[in-house]
């Protein structure tokens, strides 16, 4: 009975070890994407998707919308063009169980009328073996009021 315990405690031991190096492996990953994101390479940082990633993101409509890494790469080419100084900041990431991380970030950048912006932005990250199978992002995309009356 002694050792079937010892053998349990060990294996459970290993068993946490694992799902906290995953969960450092992920953060690590994640806060890679985001210096690719800043540095605007947008090629390594669509390599960090599935070749086919599900997203969900107000500027790609409503419900899940499944993208390839070449639709990414024009995606944030053609974003980049419009906000040429776009920056995204960390400022929350929470581990969520085994593959989710949930990262809280400001997106600011200048529009071309030299208006600036901040944005805040919630992403949960699906990481499967590595790569980013899923990329759910939650921000308010309404304009503000119109208050003429």
């Amino acid at each position: 009975m002694k050792k079937l315990l010892t053998i349990f405690l060990a294996s459970f031991a290993l068993i946490s070890c694992k799902k906290e190096e995953d969960k450092n492996k992920n953060e690590k990953l994640i806060r890679q994407y985001f210096e690719h994101f800043n540095k605007h390479d947008w090629n390594k940082m669509a390599a960090m998707y599935a070749e086919t990633t599900e997203f969900k993101d107000p500027s790609l409509g409503q419900g899940i919308v499944k993208q390839s890494r070449e639709q990414t790469i024009k995606k944030y080419s053609e974003l980049n063009q419009i906000f040429p100084d776009l920056n995204d900041k960390i400022t929350n990431i929470y581990p969520s169980g085994e593959n989710h991380i949930i990262v809280e970030f400001i997106s600011s950048g200048t529009a071309p009328d030299n208006s600036k912006f901040e944005l805040p932005i919630c992403t949960i990250f699906t990481i499967e073996n590595g790569i980013i199978t899923k990329d759910f992002t939650y921000f308010d995309n309404f304009d503000e009021p119109n208050n003429k009356q």
